[in-house]
């Protein structure tokens, strides 16, 4: 059954923020999750990454706000600053006519300005657990009257090492308060910080069937690591994207792939965490702008990101995981549009790929490698597009009289094919080289009850006997007797 906005008896603040969003029907999260969080349950959503969470989240803390409090009453808990900054935007859009500000303070802003927005009372703070501690240490952000409190894509703060800090600022909230848990896996650490910290939580799944979206065509191409970056370019003119994300591995990657892309002529720029919060934002606003056509970057910098018009998205490097996986292509294919996402994948990693089919029970279309007249023939393509739609513009009429001349010089034919091939990206074949990245490769071991397990780590193409694999020892992973 179909749920809409209206079906969940919200204020008409609220109803018109919604409808100001374009938003009507609810997501099942959404749909599941807003009306018992409006009563003050405590909740444990598990939901993949753009179930939309924000917003299942984000209306019962803005319609349980008062206005007439000037202390901070919600406190969001992200991972990444990318992160912090789009849900208090979002929040902030929820929250407008009821006139309950939003703010963002993560680290590699300065301090210094975030104090300066606090002191203007916003009633909920979304924020990066480095910085948050920053700020109680300080005594610049009180939590003594925090009504909610949201641990949002509580995993991704796991992977990242952020679970004392989020246990200290959970130590430094009353006990008297609702907490809201969302997480794509719920793997035992996170179990145990619920089973700590919450009070007989609801839980709400949502099952993995809708972990991929049915309008985002999905293909591999099975290629070595030194060929990688020739079909990427061969790719990219064949197929011409508007937008285009390209993910790779690592920070170096990254940088590595940017200034490869710039060599052969593509307008691209990268984005991971060792930039300065000044150049994300400038590489942002000019993806977002279409200054730039391809933006390079890794699964950190990229969480969060959500820009319309992104066309195509290419996993240079095979995710590690697929709940990244999951998160890279989704950047595609939003808002009812259709989108294309293409795996690269070596030899070796074959099994891991098949392990990401698996989970997201979707297979990926094998894709040939493409050739340069391939390419070629893709660039012609895009010349001649733009020519035509050269057609339609207004002030064409301003050139007929140097055409004339031409004509009279040269046949139409002639003409023609010269402007095409003036207008050509010709396939650039500039030497580039890219310092190798190991496979990611899956391992058939058995834990400690001689059950198979697989582990998947970046090797240099083979095991070494005697290295044990990666990982918490068992107690660690072990769920809490009394978890519910």
């Amino acid at each position: 059954m179909t749920t809409t906005f209206l079906d969940l008896d919200l204020s008409s603040s609220m109803n018109q923020a919604i409808d100001r969003m374009g938003f009507q029907q609810t997501t099942p999260i959404q749909a599941r999750t807003i009306p018992m969080a409006i009563k003050g349950k405590d909740l444990i959503g598990q939901a993949q990454t753009g179930t939309g969470k924000t917003a299942a989240f984000g209306i019962p803390m803005i319609e349980n706000a008062e206005l007439e409090d000037r202390s901070i009453q919600g406190l969001v808990i992200t991972p990444t600053r990318e992160l912090a900054m789009q849900v208090a935007e979002e929040l902030n859009a929820l929250g407008r006519f009821k006139k309950v500000r939003s703010l963002a303070v993560y680290g590699g802003q300065e301090i210094g300005k975030q104090i300066r927005s606090l002191k203007q009372k916003p009633s909920i703070i979304v924020g990066t657990p480095g910085r948050l501690l920053d700020h109680i240490r300080r005594k610049t952000i009180r939590l003594a009257d925090i009504k909610t409190i949201v641990l949002d894509e509580a995993d991704e703060m796991l992977n990242m090492g952020f679970i004392e800090d989020i246990e200290k600022i959970l130590e430094s909230v009353p006990d008297e308060r609702q907490t809201l848990l969302f997480s794509a896996t719920m793997p035992a650490p996170i179990q145990k910080l619920a089973y700590k910290f919450m009070k007989d939580p609801e839980t709400v799944r949502i099952q993995a069937k809708g972990m991929t979206v049915s309008n985002i065509k999905q293909d591999y191409v099975e290629v070595d690591e030194r060929e990688k970056f020739d079909v990427l370019c061969r790719l990219l003119d064949m197929e011409s994207p508007e937008l285009a994300i390209v993910f790779g591995r690592t920070k170096r990657r990254v940088d590595e792939l940017a200034n490869a892309l710039i060599k052969r002529g593509y307008s691209a720029e990268g984005l991971h965490g060792d930039l300065s919060q000044q150049k994300r934002d400038r590489v942002m606003g000019k993806f977002k702008d279409a200054r730039i056509d391809v933006l390079i970057a890794t699964d950190v910098a990229a969480r969060g990101l959500d820009i319309s018009g992104v066309t195509h998205v290419y996993n240079f490097d095979i995710p590690q995981d697929p709940e990244s996986y999951v998160h890279r292509i989704g950047r595609t294919g939003r808002a009812g549009k259709g989108g294309v996402a293409t795996t690269f994948v070596t030899p070796w990693e074959k099994e891991h790929l098949r392990k990401i089919e698996a989970i997201t029970k979707k297979k990926m279309t094998p894709k040939p490698r493409p050739t340069y007249s391939e390419a070629l023939v893709g660039q012609q393509q895009a010349a001649m597009e733009k020519l035509v739609a050269a057609l339609g513009q207004k002030n064409i009429d301003d050139y007929r009289q140097t055409a004339q001349q031409l004509l009279e010089r040269s046949d139409a034919e002639s003409l023609l094919a010269a402007a095409l091939k003036i207008m050509t990206k010709e396939p650039d074949t500039t030497p580039v080289r890219l310092t190798p990245e190991s496979p990611l490769r899956a391992k058939k071991s058995k834990n400690r009850h001689g059950n198979k397990r697989n582990n998947y780590r970046a090797t240099g193409g083979f095991y070494r006997k005697g290295r044990k694999p990666q990982g918490n020892n068992g107690n660690r992973n072990r769920k809490p007797r009394n978890y519910k």
